[in-house]
């Protein structure tokens, strides 16, 4: 499973974990029943702390993209595709007004914030 964290980002790493592993799950790169890598793994993969790998993994949990067995691990649940898909879209509509209104405030065209959202949704992959 590929995560890939930014130290210079405002964002938490845990926060950023647990975005990349919802988003595996809401395109089903990761699978209803499959094992998550355990804590001390991505941990390890990661260069982050253990502490900081368990709190986006409880997180998920406490959100419902995962469960855990105890002696075995974390596993993706079965969860509503729908709804998650739709709670990103709200989120993403969220940062496109505030993006929005910073640009009218700033007299910038939407011409401009189209070609940046087109140069900005190509670089990322």
């Amino acid at each position: 499973m590929t995560i890939i964290i930014s130290n210079s980002s405002d964002i938490p790493i845990y926060e950023q974990i647990k975005e990349q592993i919802k988003a595996k799950i809401i395109i089903e790169e990761l699978k209803t029943g499959e094992l998550l890598p355990s804590i001390r793994s991505l941990a390890k993969d990661l260069r982050c702390s253990v502490i900081t790998t368990k709190k986006a993994y409880d997180q998920l949990q406490a959100e419902g993209y995962v469960k855990t067995i105890p002696a075995k691990g974390f596993y993706v649940t079965n969860i509503n595709k729908e709804i998650a898909r739709e709670e990103q879209l709200n989120k993403i509509q969220d940062l496109i007004d505030m993006a929005v209104d910073i640009a009218k405030k700033n007299n910038i065209e939407k011409k401009a914030l189209e070609e940046m959202l087109d140069i900005l949704y190509e670089e990322v992959s």
